[in-house]
């Protein structure tokens, strides 16, 4: 199969239509992360980017509609808080889990009577599911467990020759995946922390949870992001708290003297210190949104220039900074931890 890169046009929106109509995948933007599209009433369509992703099968994925999209064609029950936080952030980087008509394939949500339901802001992304008019599942589009594309290329490096058509619609500008939040019961709760933090949905509909981390013994994963080590970048990682810079430092001369590539991925009030010193490294930068926007493509970016990879926590680990400390440490599994 031959995988083609095409800008987004009306020609290349309706190629794709014809692709996800036929059971095939086919590769959007998001505002967030590109993801590997597939019509969510097609069971083989479904299993089939399960199968090219090797994805866990029990790791739900996420409906993705536009933004005039009647949700009571597939949810059972719509909270009035729910509406409260579509009109708030969306269209934009939050998913809602909401209880299930059960229209849509049951492989989506992996047999759980819940459904994961987004609305994504990119122009690119609503043209498409526009155009196509139902849900779309879309998961990263990424090897499972690689790190998550947030550009075209990053598609084509890990399914060239396995899917025919990527709609290239610029680097994501958002870089971490949606904040996740269940909606199923008398107050929302995060399941995953992304851009649209707790403190921002309490200030809308007055409380907000956090689901624990871990799962319970025999709990089952209402979203993606709660299992498995995940955005792994192909090469030997280290991660070391914000206050043991030195040791990070440290560990990069070791690693230099065993005659390995060595990288250092930190924010930028560490990095130029660190640069002053001669150390390789790969800026975060610094604000929130520049660090969530920059990590999944350094981790990328630090496959081709070091065979080990030394990332330093951000100080700041709240609001935004936890969706990006959620994906770091998912990045290095935890015997990767350094302490």
């Amino acid at each position: 199969m031959v995988t083609r890169i095409e800008k987004i046009t009306d020609e290349t929106l309706e190629e794709a239509k014809k692709i996800l109509f036929s059971g095939g995948v086919v590769a959007i933007p998001t505002e967030t992360v590109y993801g590997l599209g597939g019509n969510a009433f097609d069971d083989d369509a479904v299993k089939h980017i399960f199968e090219i992703k090797g994805r866990p099968n029990d790791n739900p994925l996420i409906a993705h509609v536009h933004e005039n999209y009647n949700l009571k064609k597939i949810i059972d029950y719509d909270p009035p808080y729910a509406k409260k936080l579509r009109e708030a952030f969306l269209p934009g980087p939050l998913t809602l889990v909401y209880p299930s008509k059960g229209r849509v394939s049951p492989f989506v949500s992996c047999g759980l009577d819940t459904l994961a339901v987004r609305v994504p802001s990119h122009e690119g992304a609503q043209a498409f599911l526009r155009a196509v008019d139902i849900p779309v599942v879309a998961p990263s589009a990424n090897l499972s467990r690689h790190v998550s594309p947030t550009s075209a290329e990053h598609v084509f490096d890990d399914f060239n020759g396995k899917i025919p058509l990527i709609l290239d619609g610029g680097n994501c500008v958002g870089g971490i995946e949606s904040t996740v939040c269940d909606v199923t019961g008398e107050v929302p709760v995060i399941l995953r922390p992304g851009l649209v933090t707790r403190e921002m949905i309490a200030s809308v509909v007055g409380r907000c949870e956090v689901a624990s981390a871990e799962l319970k013994e025999g709990e089952r994963a209402k979203s993606p992001g709660m299992l498995y080590k995940h955005y792994s970048p192909r090469c030997k990682t280290l991660l070391f708290p914000f206050d043991e810079a030195d040791k990070a430092r440290a560990a990069y001369f070791s690693e230099k003297e065993k005659g390995e590539r060595a990288a250092v991925l930190c924010e930028r009030s560490v990095a130029e210190k660190l640069c002053a010193e001669g150390i390789f490294v790969l800026d975060l930068g610094e604000t929130e949104r520049e660090m969530a926007a920059r990590l999944y493509g350094l981790l990328r970016e630090a496959e081709g220039v070091a065979d080990v990879l030394i990332a330093i926590e951000p100080r700041k680990q709240d609001g935004v900074m936890a969706g990006v400390m959620n994906r770091l440490k998912k990045a290095c599994s935890s015997r990767d931890i350094a302490h």
